[in-house]
């Protein structure tokens, strides 16, 4: 018969594994680009931030059914502006964003007329470093008709444009979204092109543009295919970034994939480039970025409240150790 072990203190000690793709990208920084953080938990910015992860931009999109309104939009910006700035300031790490009407809501006309109007009170905002992200679903005339006006937006405030490339007909989808921007006079230095692949990555990069990978599971791009990318393209101009949002997504697609390139013997500098500092770049022509504003850590007080609001609930303690299968 089976004796009973009674639990010790030292059984009830957390148990500890840290994922071995840490150990390859040690000390180094992180930038995503391109992240959906309204539509992830407060272990996800905690795990960014343990990963090395400390700015991102989250840019304005499709929440994953049709919004009913304009003021569903103007809380949504406002949102975007504040309690996910908080949000992301709770656990290190800069918080900024860009604003746009996402191209498949620009297909909905009598709303669209509504967000257009108001856009004008958001973009000018501290820590908007940018209009998007807009371009391309369906390819529609009416998709076309609120992605020039948003061009015009961008260039009248002097922001970066952070441009949504279409899944279907992709190709045919960019090539059409840099020949538009161009048309309204917009720099290729001014663009950021989203969502690339092997299939339209040359001519963005031979056009001037800024070219964006985003690493989402089973579609756009895998990270073993965006080393490849790197190997035959080099560093200049090329980004990358999770999109992680509602979907099956990773928020931590930029430290692991410069983890696998940097197994992969990509050089350590061109790491840095596509995972930190072409974003910076990029996204700094906006003026309301700086690096030195990225160092958050010393000064997280998680007790602290946005509009009486904090990321502890009652009685919890701040800085909760994911790694532990113990929760107490």
């Amino acid at each position: 018969m089976c004796g009973i072990h009674e639990l010790t203190e030292k059984d009830l000690q957390p148990l500890t594994y840290t994922p071995a793709y840490l150990d390859k990208i040690k000390g180094m920084r992180f930038f995503d680009p391109h992240v959906h953080m309204t539509s992830r938990t407060t272990d996800d910015y905690q795990a960014m931030a343990d990963a090395g992860v400390v700015a991102l931009i989250e840019p304005a999109f499709w929440l994953g059914q049709p919004r009913t309104g304009v003021d569903t939009f103007r809380d949504y910006f406002n949102s975007l502006l504040g309690w996910e700035r908080f949000r992301a300031s709770q656990f290190g790490i800069k918080h900024y964003c860009t604003i746009g009407l996402n191209s498949k809501e620009a297909n909905n006309e009598p709303l669209a007329e509504a967000v257009m109007e108001i856009m004008p009170q958001f973009i000018y905002k501290e820590g908007v470093v940018g209009v998007g992200e807009i371009g391309f679903d369906d390819q529609t005339a009416l998709e076309e008709k609120y992605y020039r006006a948003q061009l015009e937006l961008a260039k009248e405030a002097g922001l970066p444009v952070q441009i949504h490339t279409p899944h279907r007909d992709k190709k045919k989808g960019t090539q059409r979204s840099m020949d538009i921007a161009i048309e309204h006079g917009v720099a290729p230095h001014m663009v950021i092109v989203d969502h690339n692949n092997e299939e339209t990555v040359k001519e963005v990069l031979d056009r001037g543009f800024w070219a964006a990978f985003t690493i989402y599971p089973f579609t756009k791009m895998g990270n073993e295919r965006m080393v490849e990318v790197v190997k035959q393209y080099g560093s200049e101009r090329i980004m990358v970034n999770s999109a992680a949002d509602w979907g099956i997504s990773d928020p931590l697609a930029v430290p692991k994939t410069a983890a696998l390139m940097h197994e992969s013997g990509i050089d350590l500098n061109d790491i840095h480039l596509v995972t930190y500092m072409n974003a910076v770049k990029a996204f700094a022509q906006s003026g309301q970025m700086n690096e030195a504003d990225f160092d958050l850590s010393g000064n997280i007080d998680q007790s602290e409240r946005f509009n009486g609001s904090t990321v502890l609930r009652g009685g919890q303690q701040p800085r909760i150790n994911k790694s532990t299968t113990i929760i107490r």
